[in-house]
């Protein structure tokens, strides 16, 4: 099954199952295992960080014939739409922070995570008191001084690309940080907010915030013009890493190719992480010494 959906992310600890707090998987999983009676674990597309909200979020989980005919129970609905209403009627107990918008078979060979081609994300700020609204806090990230967004968008221009992001991330054990960004850009809108759009074939841990942080120490300042670019150049997380806030951030979309594409796109990108995580380790010399 395929599955898209949209949460809160103010509401819980990021995405993944953690002991003693919430994260979406574990409700989703929760409520699947309500209507299906046995636990069912998802795949999701990407996982997003305590506070970070998704607006198309995707999923794959796997069900037996018998519970997928299941579904509908005696309502006249097909077994995807069934799955929606029942699973919304358990997830609107939390108020609607959580919220499946379609559910369907999945095409041969899908997978939520490998046969994605791009991720983009959204960011909000507010810079200035003026602009400041309590209303949309929970949405947009506050900023005391006035940002330059025509210095942030050189900024991000000058790493776009396919490179080792690793000044821009916190690296998970045996996980390569090498990726390709393909958009990045800052915009102004009506209303006076600025609005960063970030598209690349996969983010690792901390990345987009960290991006989105280093472009606005030279928006408001505090760093020269080519910050961004030699931080990438030096590949090493310290003290001038700042992470933006995370409540600002959304996941907007995930992008899949042709369904006749997914098999081989999955296949691909398995092979593609491998290569890069054997490419970004030390010489052997390196690690003896």
């Amino acid at each position: 099954m395929r599955m898209v959906l949209g949460y809160d992310g103010a509401a819980y600890s990021g995405w993944a199952r953690q002991p003693n707090v919430i994260g979406v998987q574990q409700l989703v999983e929760e409520a699947l295992e309500t209507l299906i009676r046995r636990r069912v674990r998802v795949v999701v597309a990407g996982r997003t960080d305590a506070g970070v909200h998704a607006r198309r979020q995707v999923v794959h989980f796997d069900l037996t014939q018998d519970e997928f005919d299941a579904l509908p129970r005696r309502a006249p609905l097909a077994p995807g739409p069934a799955l929606v209403r029942r699973i919304n009627g358990i997830l609107g107990r939390q108020d609607g922070a959580v919220w499946v918008h379609e559910a369907q078979v999945a095409p041969e060979g899908f997978d939520a995570r490998f046969s994605a081609l791009a991720r983009r994300y959204s960011y909000r700020i507010a810079d200035g008191l003026e602009r400041w609204d309590p209303l949309t806090r929970h949405l947009t990230t506050w900023h005391r001084s006035a940002l330059n967004v025509e210095a942030m968008n050189a900024e991000a221009q000058s790493v776009l690309g396919r490179h080792d992001f690793l000044s821009y991330c916190k690296p998970r054990p045996d996980a390569t940080t090498i990726r390709t960004l393909q958009e990045f850009t800052f915009e102004r809108g009506e209303d006076g907010l600025i609005v960063a759009h970030l598209k690349a074939d996969a983010f690792c841990h901390n990345m987009v915030r960290a991006l989105i942080g280093a472009a606005m120490m030279v928006g408001d300042g505090r760093e020269e013009p080519g910050f961004v670019a030699s931080r990438l150049q030096a590949m090493v997380r310290d003290s001038k890493t700042k992470l933006s806030h995370p409540r600002a951030l959304v996941l907007e979309q995930v992008y899949y190719p042709d369904d006749d594409q997914l098999a081989a796109r999955a296949a691909q990108t398995r092979a593609k992480r491998e290569h890069d995580d054997v490419e970004s380790m030390p010489a052997a010399e390196d690690q003896q010494g």
